[in-house]
C-alpha cells in the first residue's frame, strides 16, 4: 500500500471539490434504492422490516418480537464482563455530568417596555427514536451518547432501534447501556428500515416526533427521505475526521490517531492537514505498517479509507490550514501543534475540537463527557453536536398590561397602515 503527499497548492478545483465533498457522493448513488425500501416499510410494515433484517444483517427475526423482552436484558446484565459495565457506568456518569448543565430553565421572562413581557418556555419533544449503529461494530456507547441528553431533556416517548446479531439478539452492551440510562423500549431492527419505521409507524414501531442518531450512508439517505415527515436532527453520516499538526507533532501519534475514525468503515474519511513536510513524509512511511497490523475486517476498512477519502495534505502555512480545515468542516478535529490553544483561535467549523496529544479520539468518542455525535459532510458550518437542547423546544410567551397596551398600540396601528393590514389594525383601534 503506497500513499503520496498531497500538496494543497498543487491539487487541481476539480480534486479540491471531491476532497470536500467526500462520501456525500456515495450517500446521493444510493437514494433511489433506499427510497424503494422506505415506500416498502410504510406499504407492508413488520414484514418488510423482518425481510430486510434477514436480507441485510441475515437475522431470521420473523418468529421473534421486534421489541426486546425483559429475559433478554437481564441476560445481557448476567453475560457481559464487569469491566465492560463499569467502563460503561464510568462514561455514562461523564456524559450525564456533562449533559446536566445544558438543561434549560422551564421558562424566561424580562419587561421589554414597561408593562410588555416576553419570554420563552421550555419543553421537551414529544417522542424521539435514536437509531444506534451496529453493522460495523457494537455501539454502547452511541447509545448513551444520545440517550443522556434525551432523558435530561425529559422526553416521556424514547425507543431505540438498532440492528441485530445473526441469531437475532441484540448486542449486550447495548442492552445493559440502556437499562443504565432508563430506556427500556430497543426494536431489533436497523438501516434505512428502522429509520422509516420510525418515521411512519408499523404494527410494531409507533412514529416519533424526532430521529437522531448516526448511520451508514444508507441510514443517511434515508433520514434526508423522510425528513418532510419528522424531524431528522443533525446529519450524522460517515464517520470523518482531521488532524492539524505542526513541526512540534509526534508523527506515532498522529499515525495512530489517524487510524481511529477510519477504522468506523470504508466510507469513512481521515485526513492530516501539516505544515510541515518532515511530519507528512513521516506519516505516510509509518501509517501502511500500522495499517498491517490491525485486525480484519478493521484493516479493510482502513485501507479503503486512504485510498480513497483518507489523505496526508501538505499546506505552505497556518492560513492556507485554516482556510481548508474552515471549508472542510470536519467531524472530529484534533490539534497537534506547540500552541493547540493560538491554532484553535484559527478554527470556525468543527463538530469537536480535541487539544494536545494527550487526548485520543477514542476517549472522545466515549467518555470524556462531551457528546461525540456529531455532524458529518461539512454540516459542522452550521449544526452542533448532540445535545440536550435536539431533544427541547421553545414557545414565546407574551403578555401585556393595560399600560403596556397603551404604550404601544399607536405603533402598532402605524405598522399595520404601512404593511396593508386592515385587520391587524382594526385588533387595536376598534379594542
Amino acid at each position: 500500500m503506497k500513499l503520496d503527499i498531497k500538496e494543497w497548492s498543487k491539487i487541481s478545483s476539480s480534486e479540491r471539490a471531491k476532497f470536500f465533498k467526500r462520501s456525500e457522493i456515495d450517500i446521493s448513488e444510493v437514494q433511489e434504492t433506499v427510497a424503494a425500501i422506505i415506500d416498502n416499510v410504510r406499504h407492508n410494515g413488520d414484514k418488510a422490516l423482518s425481510s430486510y433484517t434477514e436480507q441485510f444483517d441475515k437475522a431470521d427475526i420473523s418468529n421473534i418480537p421486534l421489541l426486546v423482552g425483559q429475559e433478554e436484558y437481564d441476560r445481557a446484565e448476567d453475560e457481559l464482563d464487569i469491566e465492560v459495565k463499569d467502563a460503561i457506568r464510568y462514561a455514562i456518569e461523564n456524559v450525564t455530568k456533562f449533559h446536566a448543565q445544558q438543561k434549560p430553565e422551564g421558562m424566561n421572562f424580562m419587561e421589554i417596555r414597561p408593562g410588555v413581557f416576553a419570554g420563552e418556555r421550555a419543553l421537551p419533544v414529544p417522542s424521539a427514536g435514536l437509531y444506534v449503529p451496529r453493522g460495523r461494530g457494537s455501539f454502547p456507547s452511541m447509545l448513551y451518547m444520545l440517550a443522556i441528553p434525551a432523558v435530561i431533556a425529559g422526553v416521556e416517548d424514547i425507543c431505540i432501534v438498532t440492528p441485530p446479531n445473526e441469531d437475532g439478539t441484540v448486542d449486550k452492551g447495548c442492552l445493559f447501556a440502556a437499562m443504565e440510562c432508563g430506556i427500556p423500549r430497543i426494536y431489533r431492527v436497523g438501516g434505512a428500515q428502522a429509520i422509516a419505521a420510525l418515521a411512519y409507524g408499523t404494527e410494531s414501531i409507533p412514529p416519533v416526533s424526532k430521529i437522531v442518531g448516526p448511520g451508514s450512508m444508507y441510514v443517511t439517505a434515508a433520514k434526508r427521505i423522510v425528513a418532510q415527515s419528522v424531524d431528522i436532527g443533525l446529519p450524522a453520516g460517515p464517520s470523518e475526521s482531521m488532524i492539524i499538526a505542526d513541526d512540534g507533532a509526534d508523527p506515532r501519534k498522529i499515525v495512530i490517531d489517524l487510524l481511529t475514525e477510519a477504522e468506523h468503515g470504508s466510507d469513512s474519511s481521515a485526513v492530516l492537514v501539516t505544515t510541515s513536510r518532515s511530519l507528512a513524509e513521516k506519516t505516510v512511511k509509518a501509517l501502511p505498517g500500522e495499517i498491517e497490523q490491525l485486525p480484519e475486517p478493521r484493516k479493510t476498512f482502513v485501507r479503503d479509507v486512504f485510498q480513497g477519502y483518507g489523505a496526508v495534505v501538505l499546506v505552505d502555512d497556518m492560513d492556507e490550514l485554516a482556510s481548508l480545515v474552515n471549508e472542510f468542516a470536519p467531524e472530529h478535529l484534533m490539534i497537534q501543534c506547540k500552541e493547540p490553544f493560538d491554532v484553535l483561535s484559527l478554527i470556525r467549523n468543527a463538530g469537536e475540537i480535541i487539544l494536545g496529544e494527550n487526548t485520543p479520539f477514542s476517549a472522545a468518542n466515549y467518555l470524556t463527557g462531551a457528546n461525540a455525535v456529531l455532524p458529518t459532510g461539512g454540516k459542522a458550518k452550521t449544526f452542533s453536536a448532540v445535545s440536550v437542547r435536539d431533544f427541547i423546544k421553545y414557545s414565546s410567551v407574551i403578555y401585556s398590561t393595560a399600560i403596556g397596551y397603551e404604550g404601544y398600540k399607536e405603533h402598532v396601528k402605524v405598522l399595520s397602515d404601512y404593511e396593508g393590514f386592515a385587520a391587524h389594525k382594526n385588533a387595536v383601534v376598534k379594542r
